[in-house]
């Protein structure tokens, strides 16, 4: 299944993009649940084109730059609206690569796990902290302190996926310190 496609049409359905912010929305919100790189999106496009999900229009950038600008068709939101509201299984066990790592820890001499660890929890730190700042921006979009959070308001989506995303990271910080002292 080409889940990429799905999350382009996504994109696309909320509004009009350019191939440049498709790929930059892979970067902010898009980034915390799924990743897609510039050579995987641009080809991506070109086969929605070809299938007829998506169209695009080309303007003028400057003084020569040409841009395409995408938009999804009634087709490609047929689709779309097909694939959101499918039941889906439970995906494989996740990579993780830092996960793979630790199972092989007692390979490495104890220093060199103890640091191993400790640049994990100062990245996953790092990541939460970043996380709690985007969270704290999309408050203020929800308006008044203390907001309700309701399926009507068109921010719903980005909170889910973030509150989600701080709950993993959180855990995953919890879990390194807590098993931070195996390595003295």
């Amino acid at each position: 299944m080409r889940v990429l496609k799905y999350a382009i049409l996504g994109l696309l359905n909320r509004h009009e993009c350019s191939g440049y912010d498709i790929t930059s929305q892979f970067k902010e919100e898009i980034g915390q649940f799924w990743s897609a790189k510039h050579s995987q999106i641009y080809p991506e496009l070109k086969k929605l084109v070809d299938e007829e999900l998506v169209q695009f229009r080309t303007v003028i950038q400057g003084e020569k730059l040409e841009k395409k600008i995408y938009t999804i068709t009634s087709e490609g939101q047929r689709e779309l609206m097909e694939w959101v509201s499918a039941s889906a299984p439970l995906p494989e066990t996740e990579k993780d690569t830092f996960m793979l790592k630790m199972y092989f820890i007692g390979n490495l001499p104890k220093e060199e796990a103890r640091e191993l660890f400790a640049d994990q929890l100062r990245l996953r730190r790092h990541k939460l902290k970043d996380l709690q700042q985007r969270y704290e921006g999309l408050k203020q979009t929800f308006g008044a302190e203390g907001a309700e959070v309701t399926f009507a308001n068109p921010h719903l989506g980005h909170y889910l996926v973030l509150t989600k995303a701080l709950a993993r990271e959180q855990s995953y910080v919890d879990w390194l310190e807590e098993h931070v002292q195996i390595f003295g």
